[in-house]
């Protein structure tokens, strides 16, 4: 009787916190659909109350206008090609620093750890300044080079891939070193190919940052061809108003890759975020 009555009290107890969830994730889909609706109408449309969550007339031509009014095309390159280089980039940088930290053992190891961790602590504009300087004066300004370098490596990264490795046991490290290997081919053939779901995860929030950057372009970035989606969706805004339809049909078709992404990555996502707040 007993357990019948815990049985039932478990699956309430899901049933209920299911419907939260679900109520809470329509919540945060609101703003996605009205985005959607709001890049088929014209601009008169999109703020009226109550809201029209299907247009009375499909307005097409938005979509048409987004890729022909502005380089959106080239804007769009743009953004794939720094968002792919600093995401490999920092796949690279970070899983070699997390490497060092996680599996070797040298001297203040973990106070450098710290130290380095204590940067996140830092916000960006508290180094905006000096670092467009050094930016500068280095010959990168106005080049993606600027947002590449900028953006190489990263804390946050470097603390995500040490805690994933700290969860592989020593005695893989230490077996491959009995066996003659070195510490690069113990990092790429042993330790990398156990770290897929961290890496994922590492992987779709560089992405993601990169993707949706806006403040970084918009100060190294003055040549049109140079531009990334961000800064093209402000191209739609003038000193004369704004054409929403447009923005909203540009931030859809910019929402797209991201939302691939995601999919294609879910499982490794969750697991990696889930096993790196298991070691500390």
């Amino acid at each position: 009787m007993l357990t019948k009555s815990y049985k039932r009290k478990v699956r309430i107890q899901h049933s209920l916190l299911f419907v939260i969830l679900m109520i809470i994730g329509l919540t945060m889909l609101v703003p996605f659909f009205w985005t959607l609706s709001s890049s088929f109408k014209y601009d008169r449309e999109i703020f009226e109350y109550p809201i029209k969550w299907i247009p009375e007339v499909f307005r097409w031509s938005n979509y048409q206008e987004v890729w022909t009014r502005v380089n959106f095309l080239t804007y769009y390159l743009n953004t794939i090609k720094l968002s792919i280089i600093v995401t490999v980039g920092q796949v690279v940088t970070c899983s070699l620093a997390a490497y060092s930290f996680a599996k070797m053992d040298y001297p203040g190891r973990d106070k450098i750890f710290l130290c380095y961790l204590a940067t996140m602590m830092v916000p960006w504009h508290a180094i905006m300044i000096p670092q467009f300087i050094i930016i500068k004066n280095m010959g990168f300004y106005d080049s993606h080079w600027s947002i590449i370098l900028m953006n190489l490596f990263s804390a946050f990264g470097v603390f995500l891939l040490r805690q994933f490795m700290l969860g592989i046991p020593m005695e893989l490290s230490e077996a491959a070193r009995i066996d003659g290997c070195g510490e690069l081919k113990i990092y790429s053939q042993i330790i990398m190919p156990m770290c897929k779901p961290g890496l994922a995860t590492l992987v779709v929030f560089t992405f993601n940052f990169m993707w949706n950057d806006y403040m970084g372009p918009m100060i190294y970035l003055n040549t049109d061809k140079l531009k990334t989606i961000q800064i093209g969706l402000a191209a739609f805004r003038t000193e004369y108003g704004a054409e929403y339809g447009l923005i909203m049909a540009g931030t859809v078709c910019s929402l797209l890759p991201m939302v691939l992404i995601y999919c294609v990555a879910q499982k490794y996502l969750i697991e990696g975020i889930a096993f790196s707040g298991l070691k500390g």
